[in-house]
């Protein structure tokens, strides 16, 4: 039976479906700390100090920002931007056109690509090269080309150089790239078909990563590199290193079926000079090793490395890398963020290494060989130009040799604390920026700006090893990723790039923060309390000021709880017995739940049976009775403080209350009958008499509402018993048509050609003829018109309807929703054609007067549509 599925075709699915199954559930059961909601939620339109640019052309993903000059370079798809920096939106910028040509263009379409993404000059390299000119590469339709710009005039100033060896030719494919001291360090696939690579470009010597025997890269997909200057403080005498960050398919042995790629940061030297019969124009200090970021009880591992970030401290201790790592499973959202030191990195590079046996080359194991002398992938140190070794040219040809078939090191790489900072499902985030900020207790926080890849922006603080998000803003009513990031200190802003345009935000916007609660609560380093207003503190001078109150550790400490009831709002409700009531509490914080208060007692009826139901969106009370009666208070509890945030004096009455009075409508003909009860409310029920001539109109009791409804039905009954006789006479005078009318009302528009409304008849069985639409009473909609036969004078203008509200918020008056009612004052009915029946086999007064009397007992509805009239 093994035999047989071993050759089936259906093993490799069923293995799959087993780790699939059995590690599906993971990403969604991690540590409840981990997990974090965003604080607050701000949509576009709530968006505070936004400023955007957005040009001619797409894909605004690099950008450069120089702070001394205050500019903003942006490099987009056909076209270089220089915009300023205090303000992205200003009409005074820059720009450079730099499309491929015609030709070019066809050039790539003949190679299969893309016209609509891959044949135009995608700009993927823009940094400074020296004091007067910028240096820029681009994909130019799958012909790379460079070029040098002048940053005084913003143009190009040289003739274009071949970029193949320095640009990726694909616009989507992985690519990172530095300019140190003139010279350029890339990562990417270059050409067409090429293997991935790390090269230093310019000057001379030209260096690259070795292929064979022993592959370095496998498949690689770089999203970073960054520079890690050598510590001045230390006597080693080491020499800058540069970081690459990359994804690569996996080499080493793994228990786990679906880990087919892992995470890796690269190290270069940066004198690096190459070997000089061995590994010539190749590294001799390239090592790689793995970056761990996983759930470590759930043995989960976040395998694929999408953005990074290089916070430069003081030391190696004190320099750390942010990334954001994803999944393998393209249809499962989730993502981690992990921190790692930059000593971390460097205990990793100086341990053992990894081999690859001949016998199965595609599968790492550790090295516990003799490693010879001077250690193999480590940069010139002052002993040993001591020992006359003073360039990777004078390396032994031993440790060459052992540096081209070990770039691997066997310790991985674990962020600090042994996991992740913040774990996010439903959510892949994109790109990281990371800002340090000094609070009023002179501790440093991290502040990160992390987006995704919906165009949200999330700011968040990292506090005792976990991360607490602020707020998430959307920057993009269009859902579409966020490419780049950039912060700018000496602006105080954000810089955004995506595929629509650039989006420039404030750091912070504490003015968002309307009291002291809120504005502690937030735990943001920006932001403190004044005793007014939650105001600003990255001045020098507002620093040091007694009055501010901020509490980043904890966020509940510093308010005064006797200040909260200013910011209580109070609302009244008055309902009937017997009603539902909805009393609403909104919160500003997504952190924050509702705790509701009667007259000071704790609610916790969570049945229906209890009166009362508490939810999210607020209090329920069910089926209301007069003893629930009281002031309703709802609380916001965050971080163990409890806030009031409205007070609902509710009123649970047994009879409506009197409404408002209204003026008097002349009765029309053919539309409907409208009259007026006067009386003072000293008047006993028994004084009720109509008045049609009285300006007033009151409900005092149960009783003579009832009356009034009586008198409702006997009038409409009568108007009723009008149209019959009407009917009757059309369907009897006018032979050869079916039973089936046309309600056309006159209307003060213009009439619309073909626009009626229908009125079929009740009956569905007049003469012993079926009816094809089972006879029912069925407005359709359209517009109204006029007879074609008549002239029929205006309908009187109606008074507007008196501003009360009744309890349950429905409207007060009788007439009020009788004139609703009189949409369309004047009607005509005429028969369409068909075969001649009987318009109705039973009266239509007798109709009427079923549905009035089913309705005694219900409550009038203020808003009737079409089909209640």
């Amino acid at each position: 039976m093994l035999k047989m599925l071993a050759h089936s075709a259906w093993l490799p699915f069923l293995l799959l479906m087993c780790v699939v199954s059995t590690l599906w559930g993971y990403p969604f059961r991690p540590p409840l700390d981990l997990d974090v909601t965003p604080r607050t939620t701000v949509l576009s339109n709530g968006l505070l100090g936004l400023r955007r640019f957005r040009g001619s052309t797409l894909n605004y993903s690099l950008l450069l920002l120089e702070e001394e000059a205050g500019l903003l370079y942006v490099g987009a798809r056909g076209a270089l931007y220089a915009l300023q920096a205090s303000d992205i939106s200003s009409s005074s910028l820059q720009t450079i056109d730099w499309e491929a040509s015609d030709d070019q263009k066809q050039q790539c379409l003949n190679k299969g690509k893309d016209n609509k993404t891959e044949c135009y000059n995608h700009i993927r390299f823009l940094q400074r090269f020296n004091s007067t000119h910028l240096y820029t590469c681009g994909t130019h339709a799958f012909s790379p080309l460079c070029a040098y710009i002048d940053g005084r005039e913003f143009k190009i100033s040289s003739a274009f150089e071949e970029g193949r060896e320095k640009c990726p030719y694909d616009p989507t494919k992985g690519y990172t790239g530095l300019l140190i001291d003139q010279q350029m360090y890339t990562a990417s696939q270059y050409e067409f078909r090429s293997f991935p690579d790390i090269r230093r470009n310019s000057p001379n010597p030209t260096l690259r990563t070795e292929e064979a025997p022993t592959q370095w890269l496998q498949e690689a997909d770089f999203v970073g590199s960054a520079l890690v200057r050598k510590n001045v403080s230390s006597s080693v005498g080491d020499e800058d290193k540069i970081y690459f960050f990359f994804t690569e398919k996996s080499q080493e042995l793994s228990p786990y079926f679906s880990h087919s790629r892992v995470a890796r940061v690269a190290r270069v030297c940066k004198r690096d000079r190459g070997g000089l019969l061995t590994l010539q124009k190749k590294w001799t200090s390239f090592l790689k090793a793995r970056l761990v970021c996983s759930l470590p009880d759930y043995e989960f591992h976040f395998n694929v490395l999408r953005s990074v970030f290089f916070l430069e401290g003081s030391g190696p201790q004190d320099s750390v890398f942010y990334g954001i790592f994803g999944l393998e499973w393209k249809n499962v959202k989730a993502s981690a963020i992990c921190q790692y030191s930059v000593s971390d990195i460097q205990w990793a590079f100086d341990g053992p290494y990894m081999e690859s046996r001949e016998e199965s080359s595609s599968k790492w194991t550790q090295y516990t060989g003799k490693v010879p002398e001077p250690r193999p992938g480590s940069c010139i140190t002052d002993q040993l130009r001591a020992k006359g070794i003073n360039s990777s040219t004078n390396l032994p040809d031993d440790v060459l040799h052992f540096v081209r078939r070990h770039p691997l090191m066997y310790r991985q790489i674990l962020p600090q604390k042994q996991r992740p900072l913040l774990f996010r499902r439903n959510v892949d985030y994109t790109k990281i920026a990371v800002h340090r900020v000094t609070g009023l207790d002179d501790q440093i926080y991290h502040v990160l700006f992390i987006g995704t890849d919906e165009g949200w922006l999330q700011r968040a603080v990292k506090v005792d090893g976990q991360l607490h998000i602020i707020e998430e803003l959307q920057l993009f009513e269009k859902p579409q990723p966020v490419e780049s990031i950039i912060i700018s200190e000496k602006q105080m802003s954000v810089y955004v790039g995506s595929p629509t345009s650039v989006v420039q935000l404030p750091l912070s916007t504490c003015s968002r923060y309307s009291s002291c609660f809120d504005c502690v609560m937030a735990r943001d380093p920006f932001c403190a309390w004044d005793g007014l207003e939650c105001v600003e503190i990255t001045s020098h001078n507002r620093r040091y000021e007694s009055n501010l109150t901020q509490d980043i550790l904890n966020g509940n400490q510093g308010c005064d709880e006797s200040t909260a009831d200013d910011q209580v709002l109070h609302r009244s409700r008055s309902v009937m017995a017997g009603d539902d009531v909805l009393l609403q509490c909104e919160l500003s914080s997504n952190l924050a739940t509702p705790e509701w208060k009667l007259n000071g007692t704790e609610l916790r009826g969570y049945r229906t049976d209890s009166g009362y139901r508490i939810g999210t969106d607020g209090l329920l009370v069910i089926e209301a009775r007069p003893h629930q009666s009281g002031d309703y208070c709802c609380f916001a509890l965050e971080n163990g403080v409890h806030v009031p945030v409205v007070i609902y004096s509710l009123t649970v009455r047994q009879e409506l209350p009197a409404p408002p009075p209204v003026e008097p409508i002349r009765p029309h003909l053919t539309t409907a009958i409208y009259w007026t009860i006067q009386t003072s409310p000293s008047d006993s029920p028994e004084d009720f008499h109509p008045n049609p001539m009285s300006p007033r109109f009151e409900f005092l009791s149960v009783r003579n509402m009832k009356a009034i409804y009586l008198s409702l039905i006997t009038i409409l009954g009568g108007l009723c018993f009008v149209l019959t006789v009407v009917l009757l006479y059309v369907g009897f005078c006018l032979q050869g048509r079916r039973g089936k009318y046309s309600l056309r009302a006159t209307a003060r528009t213009e009439r619309k050609r073909g626009a009626h409304l229908e009125l079929k008849t009740i009956s569905s069985h007049c003469n012993g003829k079926p009816d094809a639409h089972d006879g029912l009473l069925q407005i359709v909609p359209g517009e109204a018109t006029t007879s074609p036969n008549k002239e029929l004078p205006p309908a009187p203008p109606l008074p507007p309807p008196p501003e009360s509200e009744y309890v349950n918020g429905l409207s007060a008056t009788l007439p009020s929703v009788l004139r609703k009612m009189n949409g369309n004052s004047y009607v005509l009915l005429r028969q369409t054609d068909g075969d001649t029946t009987s318009p109705l086999c039973y009266s239509f007064t007798e109709e009427l007067n079923r549905i009035l009397e089913k309705r005694k007992h219900t409550q009038l509805c203020s808003k009737p549509d079409e089909s209640s009239v």
